[in-house]
């Protein structure tokens, strides 16, 4: 009996720590393809900044050199995201206000959607990640259970190759005893369908 439930035990141990092992495959797939297209979209984002600081930078230098009309031509290409933000530090009259912050960047005003999706994918493919090591925490106790099934399947198995009567029931209750004990570990494991 022993045996029988051990060998099973052991081929449903085995079946799980596969399907936790493709888990744990697709898991971290996923967060390799997240984690690539949260850093072309950083990238982006890294580029947009660029933009808006070097436009913002010359807009300054051109205002400072009392060129309004070149102050205005770098004003009309601002990018749109930034044009929020650029109206709200004006807003705080930066030139005669000290209190003022140094630059429209340092406002809550300046938020670039390729930033705002740069995170959303790092968070998606953090989560992919921690479920791909969570899957191959079950894989490695679904292994380990197969080695425990085994070995009470050897100890059932040469308790029945001992001469003395003594010595088959001290092997076969050590076999029922880790089978039992890996049966309830087992049983608490999660199971993936």
């Amino acid at each position: 009996m022993v045996l029988a439930l051990a060998t099973v035990g052991t081929a449903w141990s085995a079946y799980q720590a596969r399907q936790w092992t493709g888990e744990q495959s697709q898991g971290y797939s996923h967060a390799t393809k997240d984690r690539l297209a949260e850093n072309r979209t950083a990238a982006l984002a890294s580029r947009q900044v660029q933009i808006d600081v070097a436009t913002f930078i010359q807009w300054v230098d051109a205002r400072a050199q009392h060129q309004p009309a070149l102050a205005d031509f770098y004003r009309r290409r601002f990018r749109a995201e930034f044009k929020p933000a650029f109206a709200a530090w004006l807003a705080t009259d930066p030139f005669r206000n000290r209190q003022a912050p140094a630059t429209p960047f340092a406002l809550p005003h300046y938020r670039l959607q390729a930033s705002d999706q740069a995170d959303r994918l790092e968070a998606t493919a953090a989560a992919a990640s921690q479920s791909a090591k969570d899957a191959n925490e079950h894989a490695d106790n679904y292994m380990l259970a197969v080695v425990l099934f085994a070995t009470a399947l050897f100890f059932g198995g040469i308790s029945a190759k001992l001469e003395t009567r003594g010595a088959r029931i001290v092997t076969l209750g050590l076999g029922c005893a880790v089978f039992l004990a890996t049966a309830a570990w087992v049983a608490t494991l999660p199971v993936h369908v």
